[in-house]
């Protein structure tokens, strides 16, 4: 006497199908996710775009800082104008696309005079905020500068290839307003 095959009806599909088609499914299901994230706009930005943005904010506050202290002390005006020039240089430099190259000079040039970039007049709160000496408010651009260098200096170490070149010469052009800011006005 055969053995009689199962007494029930099958219903529904087989386990066989089920796993040939479940990895397809997966993968189909993954796709789709990706493809709305980066559709919608919800990546969010590398590493290297948030640095670069950030050095940028900071080379702009910096101008800032000088364009307050030159409209408090107008005197300072001559010496402070190729520093605050190359300040805003930098930020030209770190506010550009990644794939574009920055200016021939980031370096600390004086004899540089492009015009600033940015309002000409800094707001009441700027200029409150400068010591009223003028050896007291050039220290206080040091002290900017210093802090803007090590603080780029820190970044390189994680930045890719190119932008860790831009910030070790923007951290020594920094390192050298430091100096001209101190020492050379002895």
């Amino acid at each position: 006497m055969p053995f009689p095959s199962s007494l029930r009806a099958r219903s529904g599909p087989r386990r066989r199908s089920l796993l040939a088609v479940a990895p397809a499914a997966l993968l189909v299901a993954g796709c789709s996710a990706d493809s709305e994230n980066s559709a919608s706009g919800g990546s969010r930005p590398s590493a290297a775009d948030r640095v670069r943005a950030r050095a940028a904010r900071d080379s702009r506050a910096l101008a800032e800082r000088y364009d307050a202290v030159v409209a408090a002390h107008p005197a300072l005006a001559q010496r402070l104008r190729p520093l605050r020039a190359e300040v805003a240089r930098h930020e030209r430099a770190f506010a550009g696309t990644p794939s574009s190259s920055p200016s021939p000079s980031v370096s600390a040039s004086p004899s540089v005079s492009a015009s600033p970039s940015g309002p000409a007049a800094p707001s009441a709160a700027a200029s409150a905020a400068v010591p009223a000496k003028e050896k007291d408010a050039l220290a206080e651009l040091a002290a900017a500068e210093r802090e803007i260098a090590d603080r780029r200096t820190e970044a390189l170490l994680t930045a890719p290839g190119e932008l860790a070149r831009l910030l070790a010469s923007v951290a020594a052009a920094g390192a050298a307003h430091v100096y001209l800011l101190t020492e050379a006005g002895r």
